[in-house]
């Protein structure tokens, strides 16, 4: 028997019944607030491949280290198979031997909406009202930052803004499905929206920035390449003039994005503009003045981590009893 054999393998649907969307914000933010670092976390490693990227991502915290091996292939959908594939080994920090194997994918697609709809709530103006939503993009990144959201405020209305039809009107279905009220529409629709989700692979901007309105959040998600970008320099500017551009890290920002190197290599952004997200989830960041609030995610190893540790410790507290 070797070290793999006797560790739990979570699959997608034991991970999202271990930690549902809002247990996984949860985790996050207790994660944050009890001094998580992700400025001090390990950069990742991207290495170009012939039909892709292979990309691995290491962190170390709370009692577990972990690494991501996660694959991404532009030319898998056309081939009716996933733009992204991943494995991740969850170990023990102290014998550094795995203790579970989850579905990267499967948890890549649970944690990236909760570092969100973490960003969101400190980031929306206060309020009860229903929101109107926006998303670009109509795969699972699309539908994960849905309901993620959902934990966060109600839904009044939904606009999924999608390249091909039937993806678009099968996010709509479901939202209708949990009794939302949702259409397919088009990218002027921010205009209106308390929120914009860009959840896409989008090389350039999805939307003219100016249409964003004073105190609507708008999150990114697609990006993690410097030549490639969701938003507009003319809004990551307007967000940054007032304090509300959020990003998971300084260095990860710094290091990846479009939406933040461009700007800065156009001259109208100033890296210091960056707000680190653990300052806006501990309240060491002052509230953002008037203006669009943007939050720029690339990713990265402790949200996996985070996660993947939570849902071990609902397998071992179950078996525990």
């Amino acid at each position: 028997m070797t070290a793999l054999d006797a560790v739990p393998r979570i699959g997608a649907d034991d991970l999202v019944a271990l930690v549902p969307p809002a247990d996984a914000v949860r985790a996050l933010a207790e994660a944050l607030h009890g001094g998580l670092d992700p400025e001090a976390e390990p950069a990742r490693t991207i290495t170009d491949l012939t039909s892709g990227q292979l990309l691995l991502m290491p962190s170390e915290g709370a009692g577990y280290a972990g690494v991501k091996i996660a694959s991404v292939a532009p030319g898998n959908p056309a081939r009716g198979l996933p733009r992204i594939g991943a494995v991740y080994v969850l170990l023990d920090a102290a014998t550094l031997l795995p203790v579970a194997l989850l579905d990267g994918t499967a948890l890549t697609s649970l944690r990236t909406p909760a570092v969100s709809a973490l960003a969101v709530r400190h980031l929306l103006p206060s309020g009860e009202e229903p929101l109107r939503v926006v998303v670009f993009g109509a795969g699972p990144q699309a539908w994960g930052h849905i309901e993620a959201l959902a934990t966060v405020r109600a839904f009044g209305h939904v606009t999924v803004v999608g390249r091909s039809p039937r993806p678009a009107a099968e996010v709509v279905a479901r939202c209708e499905a949990e009794g939302v009220a949702a259409e397919a529409g088009t990218a002027d629709a921010v205009a209106s929206a308390d929120v914009v989700l860009c959840c896409t692979s989008a090389r350039e901007p999805l939307f003219d920035g100016a249409l964003v309105r004073d105190g609507a959040v708008v999150v990114a998600v697609g990006s993690h390449e410097p030549d490639a970008r969701e938003l507009d320099s003319a809004l990551v500017a307007r967000a940054a003039k007032t304090g509300a551009l959020v990003v998971e890290s300084r260095a990860a920002a710094l290091r990846e994005p479009g939406d933040i190197l461009v700007p800065l290599g156009e001259g109208v952004l100033e890296a210091t503009a960056l707000a680190p997200l653990a300052d806006l989830v501990t309240g060491r960041l002052a509230a953002p003045g008037p203006g669009p609030r943007v939050f720029k995610s690339v990713g990265m190893g402790w949200e996996d981590l985070v996660v993947a540790g939570a849902a071990h410790r609902r397998i071992s507290e179950a078996l525990s009893v």
